[in-house]
């Protein structure tokens, strides 16, 4: 039976297209799970096979690379001192390759982990996205976004783009946002089958959206439709002052709402979200035209 799902933001304790920023316990910075090894095989396989989409990196980022590296190295020494040990000068996952020398320090220090790692700095445009290990994209791609603010990087997401309210608040959020004191956020969306490379360029959401096309294909829904949960997390880093994003995908087939021990109120408040999604965000979210189907589904869950 499959485990119930790590995080539930669906159940109305974050709204969606909302920033939803909240203190984190730096304790609690990254996870480790029952997953690890799956995901960091999958990252392997990733870079593999899509490598250049996958990582970028502007000239002038390598001493921020180290320092991302240096801070993710102590924390995992200092929390998981029994899943890692040091290979050859380098910090490995016991079990798993070390990651190769003269790797780039943000791709190394990715492939320690099961969170994707972003890196953006303060220009005189605004922060900009400078570095990037990116597995597990969320419907976006890393190229595409490489290089522009986080103002250019929103605007297909609705009243987030540049010169709405909302990216004027991202942009004093990350200009004050203390080192002392990160924070995390939560998103979620739906997809068809458990891929966790689940990338999207602007185009094709384009296609999407003006196609309303089901994407949710096959008779048994619940099994089939997997919950994508994004967990993100932001550090001002102490010696760059860049800000680094940490982004871990948690994926549960919709089913497992009717095992969980509060179906009823995860299952009608997931309802709830969906039925309040306007046309522009079912449009961005590509589920125009499952969105019913899968409002009937969690009612019926919610019984």
């Amino acid at each position: 039976m499959p485990a119930e799902p790590a995080y539930t933001p669906y159940d109305g304790s974050t709204r969606p297209f909302t920033i939803g920023l909240k203190p984190l316990d730096l304790a609690k910075w990254i996870e480790i799970d029952r997953h690890f090894e799956f995901q960091m095989a999958e990252k392997r396989r990733v870079y593999a096979e899509h490598g250049a989409l996958a990582f970028v990196e502007e000239e002038g980022t390598e001493a921020v690379q180290v320092e991302v590296l240096e801070l993710l190295t102590a924390h995992l020494r200092a929390y998981f001192p029994e899943r890692y040990q040091d290979h050859d000068g380098q910090l490995a996952a016991i079990g798993q390759p070390p990651p190769e020398p003269g790797l780039p320090p943000l791709k190394t220090a990715s492939l320690l982990i099961q969170e994707d790692l972003i890196v953006m700095r303060r220009s005189a445009d605004g922060w900009r996205l400078v570095a990037g290990a990116l597995c597990f994209p969320s419907s976006w791609s890393l190229r595409e976004k490489f290089g522009r603010t986080m103002q250019d990087i929103h605007i297909p997401v609705p009243a987030f783009g540049p010169g709405t309210r909302t990216a004027g608040l991202i942009e004093r959020i990350f200009d004050n946002l203390a080192v002392e004191q990160p924070v995390e956020r939560f998103n979620w969306s739906i997809q068809a089958g458990d891929a966790l490379y689940h990338p999207l360029s602007d185009r094709q959401r384009i296609d999407r959206s003006g196609r309303r096309l089901s994407r949710l294909d096959g008779d048994d829904l619940a099994a089939s439709t997997f919950m994508r949960v994004e967990r993100q997390t932001l550090r001002k880093l102490p010696a760059s002052g860049d800000i680094l994003f940490t982004i871990r995908i948690f994926l549960d087939p919709l089913g497992v709402l009717e095992r969980h021990a509060d179906r009823a109120v995860l299952a009608a408040s997931f309802a709830a979200q969906l039925s309040a999604l306007d046309q522009s965000q079912l449009d961005y979210k590509g589920l125009a035209a499952d969105r019913d189907r899968l409002v009937a589904l969690l009612h019926h869950m919610s019984r």
